[in-house]
């Protein structure tokens, strides 16, 4: 599904960002964690093609993301509120993306009715700008419309951030159910090793850059983390 391959960002003389091989299988929830300045976001925006690599590549669906649009199609993210129209109300940022989708009202209605917990009547029909919201509905308004349009990829950076528990245990379910319904491949960033824990199949712990472990066996993560993080 997403094949890493010798993949390096380099700014002038400073190398933030080594990866020489990683392999992500469809329907995988995969987690990446490691403290500020490891490298997660770059190598999210590098994997999206908002930042191009200095060296190597990535390949969705065997397109390599710098050279081909195709793969953009069958991928959503959600990294921070510079992606979302903030001009916009959440509705109407809805039904724009709906509009790019080709999707129906109904089929936009079906999307939203996934949400109704995980909004808890602070989203939909609400007369706010997208730029007046709290920072956690900004956060759901861009998760939801990451997820519109059925994708195959989804890219959430530090998706727990900024939602209160009740929301935060909401989108934990949301993940799950969406991955089992319909074989998502997600790719997580935080730094919540709790939830990330819970959800994710595999974690994989960067540290300035470069790959320092990769967990799989899902009893172990969270000691394996707590001992690397308080080490």
């Amino acid at each position: 599904m997403i094949q890493v391959t010798n993949l390096k960002k380099q700014y002038k003389e400073t190398v933030v960002l080594d990866v020489e091989k990683l392999e992500i299988p469809k329907s995988e929830c995969f987690g990446l964690v490691g403290n500020n300045g490891a490298g997660k976001t770059t190598l999210f925006r590098i994997m999206l093609d908002l930042v191009r690599a200095t060296e190597g590549k990535v390949e969705i669906d065997s397109r390599d993301v710098s050279k081909s649009e195709e793969w953009k199609r069958t991928t959503g993210a959600y990294l921070d509120e510079h992606m979302l129209l903030s001009y916009l109300t959440a509705d109407e940022y809805f039904q724009s993306l709906r509009k790019i989708y080709g999707l129906s009202e109904a089929d936009l209605q079906l999307h939203l009715g996934k949400f109704t917990e995980f909004f808890n009547d602070e989203i939909v029909g609400k007369k706010k700008y997208i730029r007046d919201l709290s920072k956690g509905n900004l956060k759901k308004v861009g998760i939801a419309a990451a997820l519109m349009g059925d994708p195959d990829v989804v890219f959430l950076d530090e998706p727990f951030e900024n939602l209160d528990p009740s929301s935060q245990i909401r989108l934990k379910k949301l993940i799950l159910q969406v991955k089992e319904a319909s074989q998502v491949t997600f790719l997580i960033s935080s730094h919540d090793l709790n939830h990330v824990t819970e959800i994710c199949d595999r974690i994989v712990l960067l540290e300035k850059g470069k790959i320092i472990n990769d967990l799989r066996d899902r009893s172990a993560m969270l000691a394996e983390l707590d001992a690397y993080f308080t080490g």
